[in-house]
């Protein structure tokens, strides 16, 4: 069973990845308050997840020059500093136009810290790979506990939200005020290293060939996908002709394009929760508007404890099937949420609902990047984009069905969403096992 070493570098990318988790659920709740205070209905409200999506699209395309340019480490630095600069300008605009824009530029920096988290953990951990992005996801989430209570703490106060979001240009600062006091550095793999699909640290890339990863089926992207492809290499960790440490002129087999596909479905999920509960909660459950806003927190909650859980549960079973077992528990916690018509019920409907959504976006991610082998940067930047469709789809329709027909009706969008999510996990299994060629043995010469 592979191990998890949890070092100061990996205990500073959980609590970096934690500081986008604090926006990133934070700002769910304010959207309602958001569309109340400038006038909005909901389907222009939900603009602001389009502003989310291109800020993603862009921060996806810069990563990989960036991290080229600087090292992935100052380019996760550069992403909170945005992120700081963002929210800052998010807490002194009020106009619709302004908003949307400083949401857009916090979304660009804030996918330039997390692909740089996802890259540097997986680099760092090989086969413990998994874990390790579970366990900054599940800080992610811990840190998007807080941020609805103290959101919905404000408003109860007459405060407002802004307040509230301020919060996090001195987390920001606080965690790299903690870096520089105990000098924690993130590394640059060696280019050797990360072309013979190899660590930093000099241990296996998770899905490398000399791993022996049971995170991975076999060769998971060793199969014709990748043959197709034109590679010429095993996309698990073989080294295309000419690539260089970015994998720069190497293609991505057809198992990374699913898992993106997948993220972009279980990120619908997730952003349409998060934008919209709040509402629903109102209508639905009969809840106040900053009970409503903090109650959110139940869906982040859940994610905490299940991506803790998690964690160990990913060292144990290989990705595809715990994948699926956490969708099933989504959907579970969903119709419990659906029908509840007491906000009591409704909220724990959201625990549950949060305990399966805690694997989805982590498990992805991981086996993403490791059938990507040594082109991992610019993996990792790609499924910014798919987090970008996901951001600008999906909320924007489920605004538009819900200004026709209530927000709870609306919200029937999301198990077709969860039952797509599964069909993709499903052909993600069969994509990564190995082709009949590498089953056979070799024949002696």
């Amino acid at each position: 069973m592979p191990r998890l070493t949890r070092d100061r570098l990996t205990w500073l990318t959980y609590a970096q990845l934690g500081l986008w988790g604090f926006f990133l659920y934070g700002f769910g709740p304010v959207v309602p308050l958001l569309r109340d205070e400038q006038g909005t209905s909901a389907a222009v409200a939900s603009l602001h997840s389009t502003g989310i999506a291109v800020g993603a699209l862009a921060g996806g395309a810069l990563f990989a020059p960036l991290a080229r340019r600087l090292g992935r480490g100052r380019a996760i630095w550069v992403g909170l500093a945005g992120v700081a600069a963002g929210v800052a300008a998010l807490g002194v605009v009020c106009a619709l136009p302004a908003t949307i824009t400083a949401v857009a530029v916090i979304a660009t920096f804030g996918m330039l810290v997390i692909s740089g988290v996802s890259v540097v953990l997986t680099d760092r951990h090989g086969t413990g790979a998994p874990a390790a992005l579970t366990e900054a996801n599940a800080a992610c989430a811990g840190a998007g506990i807080l941020a609805p209570l103290v959101i919905g703490a404000s408003v109860d106060a007459g405060w407002g939200w802004r307040p509230a979001m301020a919060v996090e240009v001195g987390l920001i600062a606080l965690v790299a005020l903690a870096a520089v006091t105990f000098r924690v550095r993130l590394p640059q793999p060696a280019p050797a290293a990360a072309a013979l699909g190899f660590s930093a640290s000099g241990s296996p890339a998770l899905g490398s060939p000399a791993s022996g990863s049971p995170a991975l089926d076999s060769s998971a992207s060793g199969s014709s996908a990748s043959g197709s492809s034109g590679s010429g290499s095993s996309a698990s960790g073989g080294v295309a002709s000419g690539a260089g440490a970015h994998g720069s002129g190497r293609r991505l087999p057809v198992a990374y394009w699913i898992a993106w596909v997948l993220m972009a479905v279980t990120g619908s999920i997730e952003v349409c929760l998060s934008l919209w509960t709040a509402d629903v909660l109102r209508s639905h459950a009969g809840m106040a508007a900053g009970g409503a806003s903090a109650a959110v927190a139940a869906i982040v909650c859940g994610m905490f404890v299940g991506r803790l859980a998690g964690g160990r549960l990913a060292l144990r079973y290989r990705p595809v099937p715990l994948l699926l077992a956490a969708l099933g528990v989504s959907l579970a916690g969903f119709a419990l949420f659906w029908i509840a018509p007491v906000g009591w019920l409704a909220v724990t409907g959201l625990v549950v609902l949060g305990l399966g959504n805690a694997l989805h976006y982590p498990l992805a991610i991981s086996i993403a990047l490791a059938v990507a082998g040594p082109a991992a940067d610019r993996a990792a930047g790609y499924a910014s984009y798919s987090m970008g469709v996901g951001f600008g789809i999906a909320p924007v329709a489920l605004g538009w069905v819900a200004d026709g027909v209530g927000p709870h009706l609306a919200f029937l969008l999301l198990p077709a969403f969860i039952a797509a999510a599964a069909l993709l996990a499903a052909r993600l299994g069969r994509a990564l096992r190995p082709a009949p060629a590498d089953l056979r043995s070799p024949t002696p010469v």
